[in-house]
């Protein structure tokens, strides 16, 4: 039974006193699999120093990033959505709402706040893809509209993040209204002249794509972002055909005229900022 054990002195033979890697403090790039550490990430603003991929990421780190000191005033955080249709599938909507809220700290899937991008004010929308998918409900669009009655008071200028799967179904058209109401409340920004940035970031799907995140003054998006309306598997099932090479990243949406720029997220604020400049005159 010696074989199975350790007889000379000074060698650990329990696993007692190891101590293990707390979690969320080494990461693996999704892109080039190597290991990253989570200060590392931060300082890099979640771009993989290794290949450049950029990590998704949700409102906390965005407004950390983009508004100046981090700081902001939320705008109608409160705001949760109902079950106006009773949805059950395999759980009810609104016990998901529940797990869902516990589990993220979010009241939905987007937050709005204003604030200032080196000493400009600006109100940003960003959504949030761990809360149901980023999926857009009926709170997302209508903290999208209060945003933009926010800017068209204050004649501040409007940010808005996407990143969503597109609309949420336990809502049907209750999420699908959402698409028409934002829409034609940034034509009354427009109106009022107020400069709207829309920010595209990996995946902008769906309603969210067919609305308010192609209808920017100045559409934006992420290196690398998956961009489109239904999913690429969908659209290959659909049509029986293969699709042509980086169909749907943000580069081929790009050169198929449907953005302006692409911005790594390390000089985003920069970039922000200079647009915002020449937009005000």
């Amino acid at each position: 039974m010696t074989w199975f054990k350790r007889e000379s002195k000074g060698i650990i033979t329990t696993t007692e006193e190891k101590k293990e890697t707390p979690d969320g403090i080494w990461n693996k790039c999704p892109n080039c699999k190597k290991p990253l550490h989570y200060t590392e990430q931060v300082e890099n603003q979640y771009v993989c120093h290794y290949c450049g991929y950029h990590i998704r990421i949700g409102s906390k780190e965005y407004f950390s990033i983009l508004f100046d000191d981090n700081q902001f005033t939320e705008l109608a955080p409160n705001l949760q959505s109902g079950d106006p249709l009773h949805f059950e599938d395999t759980k009810k909507y609104t016990d998901r709402l529940k797990e869902t809220i516990s589990k993220t700290g979010l009241n939905d899937a987007l937050r709005a706040a204003a604030g200032k991008i080196d000493g400009q004010d600006i109100v940003i929308a960003c959504m949030d893809f761990n809360f149901i998918g980023g999926s857009m409900g009926s709170v997302v669009g209508e903290k999208i509209s209060r945003s933009i009655d926010y800017c068209i008071e204050h004649k501040v200028p409007l940010v808005v993040i996407s990143k969503s799967g597109g609309a949420r179904m336990m809502e049907a058209a209750f999420s699908l209204m959402q698409m028409a109401k934002t829409s034609a409340k940034l034509a009354l920004l427009a109106k009022a002249k107020i400069p709207y940035i829309s920010l595209l970031t990996d995946p902008t799907t769906g309603g969210v794509t067919a609305s308010y995140a192609m209808l920017g003054d100045i559409n934006i998006a992420e290196p690398g972002s998956l961009i489109g309306f239904a999913g690429p598997r969908v659209i290959k099932e659909t049509i029986k055909k293969d699709l042509p090479k980086g169909f749907q990243t943000a580069e081929f949406v790009q050169e198929h005229g449907f953005l302006d720029f692409i911005v790594d997220r390390r000089e985003m604020k920069e970039k922000l900022s200079t647009f915002l400049k020449l937009m005000a005159g």
